[in-house]
């Protein structure tokens, strides 16, 4: 194993060197989407992994992972557009060398908010984190614009109108822990989205 960088994502955890190989014209069998502006280290990660396709028969890799480079290519702070085009060029290679760190799906945001007069410093739209202040407390805390908010204070507010989440959201104070993940994966866990292997 290849340590190459510590990094925070809900813990300290490592950069490792995962070597997958394929049949030379094969689809390595993934779907990424991005890590969402305010992300600490902006990349791709892995959504969703074709059944019986090279990334799941590994079994080195899981959802959620963020991948640093590929076959020595960084894809951090890369557009999402060229992250894609870089694994699709990869479809004749035989094997193929990536640098990930290791994190769930799920991101737990903690944000302080003493009391009412602070803004939350970032805007929903139906549970999903659509902006973000720059250097305000939801960015300090871990928020990220393009991730789904799954829960608030330990209450799922998956089925919940974005009146409640608004509300519940406007009226919180003192530390206030939230579950996000990237809107595109939830909607390809839900099955509201088909996936489109790479």
């Amino acid at each position: 194993m290849n340590l190459l960088i510590k990094w925070w994502c809900n813990g300290c955890l490592v950069s490792k060197s995962v070597l997958l190989e394929k049949t030379k014209g094969e689809i390595l069998g993934v779907v990424i989407v991005e890590s969402g502006w305010g992300s600490i280290l902006p990349t791709a990660i892995i959504a969703n992994m074709m059944h019986a396709g090279p990334a799941e028969r590994s079994g080195r890799l899981n959802i959620g992972d963020q991948i640093m480079s590929i076959n020595g290519t960084s894809l951090v702070c890369l557009p999402l557009s060229t992250c894609q085009s870089i694994i699709k060029g990869l479809k004749q290679q035989s094997r193929i060398k990536m640098n990930i760190v290791r994190c769930p799906p799920v991101t737990t945001v903690l944000i302080r908010r003493p009391d009412l007069r602070y803004q939350m410093g970032f805007s929903v739209q139906n549970g999903t984190i659509c902006s973000l202040m720059r250097g305000g407390i939801a960015e300090r805390g871990g928020v990220r614009v393009g991730h789904r908010i799954i829960e608030i204070n330990s209450q799922s507010v998956v089925a919940t109108p974005h009146e409640k989440i608004v509300r519940l959201l406007s009226t919180a104070v003192g530390e206030i822990h939230m579950k996000t993940m990237p809107a595109a994966m939830y909607r390809l866990l839900t099955a509201q989205e088909q996936p489109v292997y790479i």
